[in-house]
């Protein structure tokens, strides 16, 4: 309406999330940067949180038009949906065929195994959600248990949350700790400053074709003071000031021109500035925000998805139906249990599973104990490593596990694997070993176990005690015999055991094929007693014991 009024090509403050509009703040570069790092680090979770407005959304496009090339994205946009619902979507996403009336275990295996083919294939996937503060603790807790699978060095499933504050509330729930244990990154996205305000004006108006101000200084100032740094609300106001000095024939923005697009942008209700003079901590009346964030969501993510996605929008009593279809279909043809093991008789407390454990290692653990299990390990010379993965993983530690299981009801239970022979697995119960077939445990095992693992002189020692001349002399000796071992001749052998410690270290990651950082950790002390049979409990027979 006013464009060729003021010479524009277009709207300059149209809250669509045209990418040609995209201005990175300071505090929009940072949050990216977090997305990029964590991206290309070692999977699990990335949250980005920041208050309605704030620009969570145009972070999340400029991250997807700007992700690695090995790198492909799922996209949910909806996450008010059931555990069966989100499983669904995911497997639409990332275009896994998958049976109207498949179980949460048939959508994961197939997850799973789509995985896999990526990460063979050279492809890392990335499942992003947005307004993930509407996600349900249950249906976090499955989304955590996506990322169980795992090679030796890294998850193959990254997962990106955005939402607004009230995420990280969420995430500290008792019942989300392992969840929140798991986030690699964070960031909290702030509004933009009083200094790059200007700027932001300029860069939407010169898109627009416009070079020169047409905002007075005294408009800016107001500007900011009304919209707290909000980028969508600076949007809101700011279209509907350039309107208003339309109708009155002016070709210059002025404080009283915002003032009064405020107040329509309020629904008639006038906006007062917030006790922070920063703005960026400010709060705004509660009628404003709702009004800002039904808009977003009836323009913004209809737009994103059809754009992204191409994919219609679904009713919502047609997928609430079909839902409630497939409950009523598995509550009627409930999955038989598998044969050979028994989830109530063969499983225990963790109390008692760490106890069962710590039995193996010939160390007492009372379960009515009151230290905490992996407390009282350390103090027996012990460390305890959580982890997520598969059969794999297991076998590669080689190490006596515990695994946690949950049934179709939910309910919880641990089991401790003593043995691992083939096809068989060895479980430890009070009355004696049980064998039973593995893939017998898998319908109730989503990948979290925890082992123990023998902690080295200079970590097992009280604190103080000389502990940094102890590890170079304890890594030292055995990466000399190490060298020996892994080495393919005598010159390569003495070349190793020339390298500086780091360096030692490197080059042992990289034949046992972990992470390559120089920095010897659980997973590398556990190769490095593997290697050099430590005489600790193992998981493997000594006849399956690879490469040894």
């Amino acid at each position: 309406m006013y464009s060729d009024f003021f010479g524009f090509r277009e709207p300059p403050f149209s809250i669509a999330p045209d990418p040609r509009y995209l201005y990175l703040s300071e505090r929009h570069k940072e949050a990216l940067a977090h997305l990029m790092y964590g991206v290309r680090g070692q999977g699990g979770f990335i949250v980005i949180t920041g208050e309605v407005g704030t620009g969570k959304t145009t972070v999340s496009r400029c991250f997807i038009e700007n992700a690695p090339a090995h790198v492909d994205i799922a996209l949910i946009l909806n996450p008010r949906l059931s555990a069966r619902e989100l499983l669904s979507a995911i497997c639409d996403e990332l275009g896994i065929a998958h049976p109207g009336g498949a179980s949460i275990k048939q959508m994961v295996d197939l997850i799973n195994q789509d995985l896999l083919k990526a990460h063979a294939a050279g492809r890392h996937k990335v499942l992003l959600i947005d307004e993930a503060q509407n996600l349900s603790a249950d249906v976090l807790e499955q989304l955590r248990l996506l990322t169980n699978l795992e090679t030796a060095e890294k998850k193959l499933l990254q997962i990106v949350l955005l939402g607004q504050p009230e995420l990280q509330q969420k995430l500290a729930l008792p019942q989300l700790r392992q969840l929140n244990q798991r986030v690699t990154a964070r960031y909290h996205l702030d509004a933009i400053s009083r200094s790059e305000l200007p700027a932001y004006l300029s860069y939407r108006l010169g898109v627009a074709g416009m070079r020169g101000d047409v905002f007075s200084a005294s408009a800016v100032r107001k500007l900011y003071r009304l919209s707290h740094g909000i980028p969508r609300l600076i949007n809101l106001i700011s279209d509907r000031a350039l309107l208003g000095a339309y109708a009155e024939g002016e070709h210059e923005v002025t404080a009283a021109h915002i003032r009064q697009a405020a107040r329509e942008v309020g629904g008639g209700t006038r906006i007062e500035a917030g006790a922070s003079g920063s703005g960026r901590k400010g709060k705004l009346s509660d009628y404003l925000v709702v009004f800002a964030s039904l808009l977003l969501a009836v323009i913004s993510s209809v737009w994103v998805y059809q754009q992204w996605t191409g994919t219609p929008i679904i009713n919502g009593a047609e997928a609430r139906e079909d839902n409630q279809e497939g409950l009523v279909e598995r509550a009627a043809m409930p999955e038989p249990e598998p044969p050979g093991f028994r989830f109530a008789e063969h499983s225990g407390s963790e109390q008692e599973a760490f106890a069962w454990l710590f039995d193996i290692w010939d160390v007492h653990y009372p379960p009515e104990g009151e230290a905490a299990a992996c407390d009282f390990a350390r103090a027996s010379g012990l460390g305890c490593l959580e982890r997520q993965g598969s059969r794999r993983s297991l076998a590669f530690l080689d190490r006596p596990a515990i695994l946690r299981l949950q049934d179709d009801t939910g309910t919880e239970r641990l089991v401790v694997l003593r043995r691992l022979d083939g096809q068989m697995a060895d479980l430890v119960l009070p009355d004696g070993v049980v064998q039973v077939p593995f893939d017998s445990l898998e319908p109730y095992w989503f990948g979290e176990y925890q082992v123990l693992w023998q902690l080295p002189d200079y970590l097992a020692s009280p604190p103080g005690e000389g502990e940094h001349g102890g590890e170079e002399l304890w890594l030292g000796v055995r990466m000399m015999e190490l060298a020996d071992i892994h080495s393919n001749s005598p010159a390569r052998s003495a070349e190793i055991k020339r390298m500086a410690l780091n360096e030692q270290i490197r080059w042992y990651q990289s034949v046992r094929g972990l992470t390559v950082d120089g920095i010897a950790g659980a997973m590398t002390i556990i190769q490095i007693n593997n290697d050099l049979d430590a005489g600790v409990p193992r998981l493997a027979s000594p006849g399956n014991r690879g490469g040894e």
